[in-house]
This record gives C-alpha cells, structure tokens and sequence, in this order.
C-alpha cells in the first residue's frame, strides 16, 4: 500500500512568522523530551519558539501550520524540540508523526492581513493576523497572534538547524532543517486561552520577531529512515 504522505527529505516553499519567547521554568508544561536532551536555559528561563508557516503550492505539499518547539541541547550542541503543532493537512500530520515524531494535530487556521494606522503618510503598516483553531472552526481558537514586519533585511538569510524528537520507534530522532529566504524584523504577540496547552506565552512580549518570505526549505535526509 502506498504511503499517505511523501517520503523524506520535503522541500517546502512559502512564507513564515516566527518569534522567540523567554518562558520562566517553572512556567514550561511537561512537555516531553528525547533521551539524552536536555531544555537550553538562559538564566532560569527557558527559550521557546513558534513558526506559523504558511506552506505554498510548488513544494512536496502545500498546507498551513503552527509549530511550537523548545530550545534544548545534546552533546552535540543546541538543537529544537517540537512540542506542540498543528496542521490542516492529513498527510503533513501523518507524516510529520510517523517520519520524525513530530506531535502534529489537526487545526484550521486563518492568516490574513491586520491593517493598522501608519504614523509616516503612505506608508501603512505590514501586519498579518494568525489565527489557529484545534480540530476545524470553533469558538475558542488554540491561540491568536499579530505579526508587524518593520525592518528588511539584506539578501536571503540561510540557516540550517535540527529537531530532535522522541520517535516511538526510532527512539531518539534527529532531523536535519535548511532553509532559506528574505527576511524581515518585526514585533509579535499572541493572546491564548486560559488552560491552553500554550497558555505560558499568553501576555508576554517577545525576545525577537522575524518573518521569512519565500522562502525555501529542506526537511529531512534524502533516504530517509524504515517507517
């Protein structure tokens, strides 16, 4: 029987909001961990990052997503762990859970432009509004996030990272992450509902902010592993 969802490595392609959070530890849920990995603390914070994505058609798949990773290290170094993600495509979430371990859910999102007044005639400001709900449309969305572009960046920023992930089969799952893309400093910050599984970032401001346009990524290694 065929695979429901491509083989790795992906090559996505589309535009990108992310935003780095500093989250007291005991704040953190219990999220969990790959043996062996351990969270990247900066004093007695820890350091979280979302990526809404939006994938577009011209890549392995086109779908929307927001991931929520935890900064952490290994003897290797830093690397990522995904924590909490949500999808709107069947084959991204069975794939992601079965390639790498990634915890996706299904989600519906909304991204959309947020207009706000400009102080500089002419000149409106680049705002974009996230919205995800788990399972399909509902009345209280996972979380609701605003993004302002403010300041480019030269050229195409390239930057290659890893997810490791506890993989049920797999154990310890290392996955190779490169990308590349124009890139933009910005302002962001996310209302969540009391109780939620991101509750600990409701109400805070951000460390950094940085929208990723067209840009281009690599997931996983060409051969991949046996599923």
């Amino acid at each position: 029987m065929a695979q429901p969802f491509p083989p790795e490595p992906w090559h996505l392609r589309g535009e990108m909001f992310t935003a780095l959070w500093r989250v007291p530890r005991r704040e953190v849920p219990d999220w969990r961990l790959p043996a062996g990995a351990r969270p990247l603390r900066l004093g007695r914070s820890c350091l979280v990052v979302t990526f809404w994505v939006d994938y577009r058609p011209g890549g392995t798949l086109a779908y929307r997503e927001l991931l929520v990773a935890l900064a952490v290290r290994d003897r290797r170094g830093p690397a990522a762990c995904a924590v909490e993600a949500w999808v709107d495509d069947p084959r991204s979430l069975a794939g992601g859970r079965t390639l790498w371990g990634i915890p996706k859910k299904l989600g519906s999102f909304v991204f959309g432009p947020a207009t706000r007044p400009s102080s500089r005639p002419g000149r409106a400001a680049v705002s974009t509004r996230l919205v995800v709900e788990e399972g399909g449309p509902g009345p209280d969305p996972v979380v609701t996030g605003l993004h302002r572009d403010l300041l480019p960046l030269p050229g195409r920023l390239p930057v290659r990272g890893r997810l490791l992930q506890p993989h049920p089969v797999h154990g310890t799952c290392e996955v190779p992450l490169r990308l590349s893309g124009r890139a933009r400093l910005g302002r962001a910050r996310m209302t969540v509902g009391p109780g939620g599984p991101l509750s600990c970032l409701d109400g805070r401001g951000t460390v950094a902010a940085v929208s990723i346009r067209d840009f281009r990524m690599t997931v996983g290694t060409a051969g991949g592993r046996p599923v």
